[in-house]
C-alpha cells in the first residue's frame, strides 16, 4: 500500500510517497494524537488520583474485590502520606458517593468545624482582623471522619486492609518524584517557620530532592494505631462498622484528640476536647442540577461545589450547545457564567445549617434563568475581585473511582503543610481551614462557633441515562470549579474524549473576593492558557475583560481527574478515564 503523505516543504516541494512499512521520509499514515496522554479504558474498574502511587493503592484494592468507596478511602489515606504537600490526615476531605444502582448521590462532609469557643468579634479584635497561621484558624480535623464514615456507610472491606498500604508508605518511606520534591522545596518558605515541620520535611535543614526517600514515622504510628483499634475491636467480636467506629473514637475522643487540642491551644487556637468528641462527618443528599442528559450532583454549600451546578445551569440556559468551541463567544459566556456563580458564593454560600438560602433555591429554574439573563455582550461590572494570581502553589489533590456496578467515589482531600505546624507526636497538622471563613458579621460564610467554613475543594458525580456515571474532581483553590466546568463542557458539549477534555486550554476568571483570608479584592481579571489564540484574546479585551497570559499546561489551571461510565455495545459497562497532564495525576483501569 502506498499513501500520499499530504506533506510538503514551505517552499512547495512535496514529500515522496511512502507506505506503512517505510519507503518514505515519514510514514504519514496515522492521525495526530488528540491529547498528550491516552484516555484509559476499562470494564471492571477505573481510578484516577493525584499521584501514581496513590492510584496504585486504590487499584490494588479494586483488584482484590473492593468497591469504589473501598478504593477511594484507601487512596485517600495514601494521599495523606504521598501527597502530604497537598493534603493531610489532619486536614479535610469533601466526599461524594454513589452506591451501585442508586438514583441519588450522598455527600460526606469531611470538613471540620470551628470550636465552640471561637467567636468572630473576639478573634477579629484580638488579631486586628487577621487570622495568623499556626493555631488560630484551626478547625476540627475532618478528613479522618470523612474517610471512616464513607468506608463504614458505603464500603465493604476491613479498615486494616484499607490502611495497610498507607501505613507502609509512611513507615518505610518512598522515593520522591521530581515534581513532589520541587513542591516540598518551594513550600519550605512556609513550613520552614516551624521546627516540627522542618524536622520531617527538611531533615538536617536540607530540602529533599528527587529520588530522596520521605519517611514519616510519627504519621505511620498514628495510622497504625487507628488500624489496630479496628483490628482489636473486630477480634473482640465487634462488627465491621463497630470496628471502624472504634478507630473514629480513638482519633476524636482519645489521647490523639487531646494531643491535637493541647497543641492548638498552645498556639492561640480555639479547640477543646469536646469539639472533637462531638464531631461527625455528616452524610446528606448532594444537591444537583440538570445539564443535558445528566443530573450533576455536587458537594453542598459547605464547599464551593454549587458553583459547578449554577454555572452549568446558566450556560445551558444561554445556549452553550449552539456556540462554537474555543471562540470569543464561548470564552465570554464561560467567564460570565462563572462570574455570576462566584457572586452567588459571596452572597449565599456557607454552612447550610446556618445560611438562609438553600441549595435547592440557588438551583431553582427561575433563579438560574434570571442569572442567565444578566449575561450580555460586554463583561459584567466587576464584583469585588482578587488582585492578582489567585491560587497558591499546591493546594489540594483529587481522587475519583468508578467500578463495574456503577458505584462511584469522588473526593478532593486538602490542607497543605505550609498552613500549620506538624504535631510532632502525631505526624499531622490540624486543619487551618478557618482561613476560608469570613470575619464579617452577617456574611453567609462568617466564622461561627461550631460552624463549617465554605471550603474551595469540591467534588462532582453526574448520573445519566442507562445507569451512566460521570465522576470528576480537581485541585486548585478557586480554580477547582472553573476547571471542572470547562472540562465537562469539552466532553459533553463538544464531544472530546475524557483525556482530551481535561487537557484542553482553560480560562480562569477572578471577578470575586478570593476564597482565602484576607480575601483580596482587585480588578476583573481573566487568565488565559496558550491555545485559545490571539483572536480570542483580542476579542475578550474588546468585550471589557482584562487578560493575563498563561503558558500551556499551566500548573495553576488545576488538574481535572475524570471517569465516565457508559454502557458498551454488548451491554457491559465501559469506563473511560482522563488524568490531567498539568500535574502528577495518573489513571488506571481494568
Amino acid at each position: 500500500m502506498t499513501i500520499d503523505t499530504g506533506l510538503s516543504t514551505r517552499s512547495g516541494i512535496s514529500l515522496p510517497r511512502g507506505s506503512g512499512m517505510g519507503g518514505g521520509i515519514v510514514p504519514g499514515v496515522f492521525d495526530q494524537a488528540e491529547s498528550m496522554r491516552p484516555t484509559i479504558y476499562g470494564e471492571r474498574w477505573s481510578i484516577v488520583a493525584g499521584h501514581p502511587l496513590v492510584s496504585e493503592v486504590g487499584a490494588e484494592i479494586l483488584r482484590r474485590g473492593g468497591n469504589a468507596t473501598d478504593a477511594g478511602v484507601a487512596a485517600g489515606f495514601a494521599s495523606n502520606v504521598v501527597q502530604v504537600e497537598m493534603c493531610n490526615l489532619g486536614g479535610i476531605a469533601p466526599i461524594l458517593v454513589r452506591e451501585a444502582g442508586a438514583a441519588d448521590v450522598q455527600a460526606v462532609a469531611g470538613v471540620g468545624t470551628w470550636g465552640a469557643s471561637a467567636d468572630l468579634e473576639t478573634i477579629a479584635s484580638r488579631f486586628g482582623g487577621a487570622l495568623p497561621l499556626g493555631g488560630v484558624p484551626s478547625i476540627v480535623p475532618g478528613a479522618v471522619s470523612g474517610w471512616l464514615t464513607a468506608l463504614s456507610r458505603f464500603g465493604t472491606m476491613e479498615l486494616p486492609d484499607i490502611m495497610s498500604a498507607a501505613i507502609e508508605l509512611a513507615r518505610d518511606g518512598f522515593p520522591l518524584d521530581p515534581r513532589t520534591a520541587s513542591h516540598l522545596a518551594h513550600m519550605g518558605a512556609g513550613f520552614g517557620r516551624w521546627e516540627t515541620s522542618r524536622e520531617v520535611y527538611q531533615p538536617g535543614g536540607v530540602p529533599l530532592g528527587a529520588g530522596d526517600r520521605l519517611v514519616q514515622p510519627a504519621l505511620a504510628n498514628t495510622l497504625q494505631r487507628l488500624s489496630d483499634a479496628a483490628a482489636d475491636a473486630r477480634a473482640a467480636g465487634a462488627s465491621r462498622e463497630q470496628a471502624i467506629e472504634a478507630a473514629h473514637e480513638l482519633f476524636y475522643a482519645g489521647d490523639i484528640a487531646q494531643a491535637i487540642v493541647d497543641f492548638v491551644a498552645e498556639r492561640g487556637g480555639y479547640l477543646e476536647a469536646s469539639d472533637l468528641a462531638a464531631f461527625r462527618a455528616d452524610v446528606t443528599p448532594a444537591p444537583s442540577v440538570r445539564f443535558g442528559d445528566w443530573d450533576v450532583h455536587v458537594t453542598p454549600t459547605w464547599s464551593q461545589g454549587l458553583i459547578v451546578a449554577q454555572a452549568l445551569g446558566i450556560l445551558e440556559r444561554r445556549g452553550i450547545r449552539d456556540i462554537e468551541q474555543g471562540s470569543v463567544e464561548y470564552a465570554h459566556e464561560v467567564i460570565e457564567a462563572l462570574k455570576l456563580a462566584f457572586s452567588e458564593r459571596e452572597r449565599a454560600y456557607g454552612d447550610p445549617r446556618f445560611t438562609a438560602e438553600s441549595a435547592e433555591a440557588l438551583l431553582d429554574d427561575e433563579h438560574l434563568t434570571a442569572l442567565a439573563g444578566l449575561v450580555g455582550d460586554r463583561a459584567l461590572p466587576n464584583v469585588p475581585t482578587m488582585e492578582q494570581a489567585g491560587p497558591q502553589l499546591p493546594s489540594t489533590t483529587a481522587i475519583v473511582v468508578v467500578d463495574a456496578e456503577g458505584a462511584a467515589f469522588s473526593s478532593s482531600p486538602s490542607d497543605t503543610i505550609d498552613g500549620a505546624p506538624v504535631i510532632p507526636e502525631l505526624g499531622i497538622i490540624c486543619s487551618p481551614r478557618g482561613v476560608q471563613s469570613r470575619l464579617v458579621a452577617g456574611h453567609p460564610n462568617a466564622l461561627r462557633p461550631g460552624g463549617r467554613p465554605c471550603v474551595t475543594p469540591a467534588s462532582v458525580i453526574a448520573l445519566g441515562p442507562e445507569d451512566a456515571v460521570w465522576a470528576s474532581a480537581c485541585p486548585g483553590g478557586d480554580v477547582i470549579v472553573q476547571a471542572i466546568v470547562q472540562a465537562m463542557l469539552q466532553q459533553d458539549v463538544y464531544g472530546k474524549s475524557p483525556q482530551a477534555a481535561v487537557e484542553a486550554p482553560r480560562l480562569f476568571g477572578s471577578s470575586y473576593p478570593g476564597g482565602f483570608h484576607p480575601h483580596p479584592v482587585g480588578e476583573s481579571l481573566v487568565f488565559v492558557e496558550a491555545g485559545f489564540g490571539e483572536e480570542v484574546i483580542h476579542g475578550l479585551e474588546e468585550l471589557g475583560h482584562e487578560i493575563i497570559d498563561w503558558p500551556s499546561n499551566e500548573f495553576d489551571a488545576g488538574s481535572v481527574q475524570t471517569i465516565v461510565s457508559t454502557t458498551g455495545a454488548e451491554g457491559t459497562r465501559l469506563l473511560a478515564a482522563g488524568a490531567d497532564s498539568r500535574r502528577t495525576a495518573y489513571a488506571q483501569a481494568r
